[in-house]
């Protein structure tokens, strides 16, 4: 049985010196495209906050495009029943945002916004993933308290409950989950 799984995983995975090969070409080719524009930029705020920014928003625009057509195409503004709970749309495409987001968010910050942390990866996986539980959790309660509480479009509410997970998702990550230890 273990020789099937090692035949299955050589034939369908790709070797490890492709993967470093292609984990280089695209984190290059990030830093190449975000930091080409930092120029524009540089007498308003340092490199980091620039890449942030830029990456921070790029994801965020991905994930509202995710969130949007979700919303619309996938749950079509329905509940989605599990069998056992019952999800209504605008939160089950908010679940589908962040599956997507939370590689795509890492990748960006480890590589290219918060490349001078000090603290090793597993470590920055955990908090990384501590973090954007706290951010998913805290995007369902705005979620909730603007569809459901006070009417808002559902649409409108995740770009408002957005707006504030960002701000607070920068500090947290930049103080805590990325963060350079005092001594270097």
């Amino acid at each position: 049985m273990g020789g099937h799984i090692k035949l299955f995983q050589r034939a369908c995975l790709p070797s490890p010196p492709f993967m470093k090969k292609a984990h280089h070409f695209v984190k290059t080719a990030i830093l190449q495209l975000v930091d080409s524009f930092y120029p524009l930029f540089k007498r308003f705020m340092p490199l980091q906050t620039f890449r942030y920014a830029a990456c921070g928003g790029g994801n965020t625009v991905l994930g509202f495009i995710i969130y949007t057509l979700s919303y619309k195409f996938i749950f079509k503004d329905e509940s989605f029943d599990l069998g056992f709970y019952v999800i209504k749309s605008h939160n089950a495409s908010l679940i589908l945002d962040f599956l997507v987001n939370f590689p795509v968010g890492f990748f960006l910050m480890k590589y290219v916004v918060f490349v001078d942390s000090s603290i090793r990866g597993h470590i920055q996986l955990l908090r990384y993933f501590f973090v954007f539980i706290s951010n998913l959790f805290l995007n369902y309660l705005l979620l909730d308290a603007l569809v459901v509480k006070l009417g808002v479009n559902a649409i409108l509410a995740q770009v408002i409950s957005t707006v504030i997970v960002i701000l607070i998702s920068y500090l947290l990550q930049r103080h805590f989950t990325f963060k350079v230890k005092a001594n270097e």
